[in-house]
């Protein structure tokens, strides 16, 4: 068969062949693509941003706490279905020592803030930029979520869309103290 005789659906067959290929061969054998790099048993990186409400926020004043960062972006349809997740445990296991803290990837704060109200997001939420997604391992993929124990170690990372249940398990574990 010539090439040229190839419809339009075969040839997107084949540039998404290509495309499989190319993203299969820059995942490495933990799973990470290849520009993130794992912080996984590594301490947190620091910040200190403004929330949304104008107050204050360092990871620093988190210690003794567990907390979930989660880097997300109003475009990114499976960030708002973890999102109020993670605010419902905020009010669940909070009394426990769990803070969440959102990092909106976003350019313009006035659409955060209509997801944020949209979704009834009460945890703290500041804007970050390229340095910070650098400083927490070239965050590439949206979402992505830490659980970085009391003592500001990074003990789980989840890329992408997760399965809520092993986030949920993993914080539980470290709530624990295991």
């Amino acid at each position: 068969m010539r090439i040229e005789s190839w419809g339009g659906r075969h040839f997107l067959a084949l540039r998404c062949g290509i495309a499989a290929l190319l993203l299969s061969a820059a995942i490495g054998a933990n799973g990470q693509t290849g520009g993130t790099q794992s912080l996984l048993n590594h301490t947190a990186p620091e910040f200190v941003r403004r929330d949304l409400a104008g107050r204050s926020m360092s990871l620093a004043r988190l210690k003794g706490k567990i907390v979930l960062l989660n880097f997300w972006a109003t475009w990114c349809a499976p960030c708002q279905i973890e999102m109020p997740m993670f605010a419902c445990w905020q009010r669940h296991y909070g009394p426990q020592g769990l803070a969440v803290v959102g990092i909106s990837m976003d350019d313009d704060v006035a659409p955060v803030r209509t997801v944020m109200r949209k979704l009834r997001i009460d945890y703290p939420v500041a804007m970050g930029d390229a340095a910070l997604g650098r400083r927490y391992g070239d965050v590439l993929a949206l979402p992505s979520t830490l659980l970085i124990d009391r003592n500001g170690i990074v003990r789980a990372e989840f890329e992408g869309e997760a399965d809520l249940s092993k986030i949920e398990a993993a914080l539980k574990n470290l709530l624990a103290g295991r």
